[in-house]
């Protein structure tokens, strides 16, 4: 079903049971797509990461993080004062 609220043995038993769910698998739906939505954009690209301990790197990233003239990424703080 598209609520993912219930599992049906088979198409007939979810037919049967399709009046009385219908309300139920609505708003259910609803819901589902209301969380998609408000999670959406919160992602952080892929340099926002320390390439070596793969944490995010806290914002702003230039106070956090310095960049390594091996590879020229940008590496956190910690991991510069981890390589001393």
């Amino acid at each position: 079903t598209a609520c993912r609220l219930v599992k049906y043995c088979g198409v007939d038993c979810q037919k049967v049971h399709r009046k009385q769910h219908k309300n139920l698998c609505k708003q259910r739906v609803a819901e589902l797509n209301d969380e998609q939505l408000y999670t959406q954009g919160h992602e952080r690209p892929e340099g926002d990461f320390c390439p070596i301990c793969t944490l995010p790197i806290p914002l702003p990233m230039g106070d956090h993080s310095g960049i390594n003239a091996c590879c020229m990424k940008r590496v956190c703080n910690g991991c510069i004062l981890a390589a001393q």
